[in-house]
């Protein structure tokens, strides 16, 4: 289904190359290249790395809080069979025990619940960033195309929809430097971002 979509997709776009007249420019950018190497995505990254680091820690403090009440309510259990004690002693003990269960229960619930939530919540922050960061990246693109009368653009990073790509026609280098213009020094030279993208973006 994927490649007869792609299939498709070239199908159409040596269609408009052939109708077109002999003025006809076409230009290709890899879109995964540039949304990596542009400043922004490296600091989106950072933040939600900080964000998942966080939400760990978070997690790790509620788990241990979890383990330890169902430490603790193990010791009560041990404590209300204790044959040593009075039978008024012990049902006292199982009583406390009980509500103890009832909240470790509770706080496992919560843990798990906070958990998904909180996943989610950055899942969703996470795929926002990048549809933002996409919609910039679009755009330094359509401006490139407009300055050098480029007709049509074509993702190169789809490597299975184009046999073959000229280099004299990507214009990522070009569509980088602007986007990266305004960067401080400090986040260019950081590593390359890891942040997901559909390389299927025009």
């Amino acid at each position: 289904m994927k490649n007869l979509r792609l299939l498709v997709v070239t199908a159409a776009l040596l269609a408009v190359a052939l109708s077109a007249s002999a003025q006809t420019k076409i230009a290709s950018v890899d879109m995964k290249k540039v949304f990596n190497g542009y400043y922004k995505t490296k600091m989106a990254q950072a933040a939600i790395d900080k964000d998942k680091a966080d939400l760990s820690k978070e997690i790790k403090d509620m788990s241990d809080g979890l383990n330890q009440a169902r430490a603790d309510y193990k010791q009560m259990l041990d404590q209300a069979n204790d044959q040593a004690i009075s039978t008024d002693e012990r049902e006292k003990r199982k009583l406390a025990a009980d509500d103890k269960a009832k909240d470790v229960n509770s706080r496992q619930v919560a843990v798990e619940q906070y958990s998904r939530q909180a996943e989610a919540q950055l899942s969703d922050k996470s795929q926002r960033m990048i549809g933002n960061l996409v919609g910039e990246i679009q755009k330094a693109v359509t401006d490139k195309a407009k300055a050098g009368g480029y007709t049509l653009v074509v993702n190169s990073a789809n490597n299975e929809a184009f046999v073959y790509v000229a280099d004299g026609t990507d214009i990522s280098a070009s569509v980088l430097d602007q986007l990266n213009a305004g960067a401080p020094i400090d986040v260019t030279k950081q590593a390359g971002g890891m942040m997901g993208i559909s390389t299927n973006a025009p």
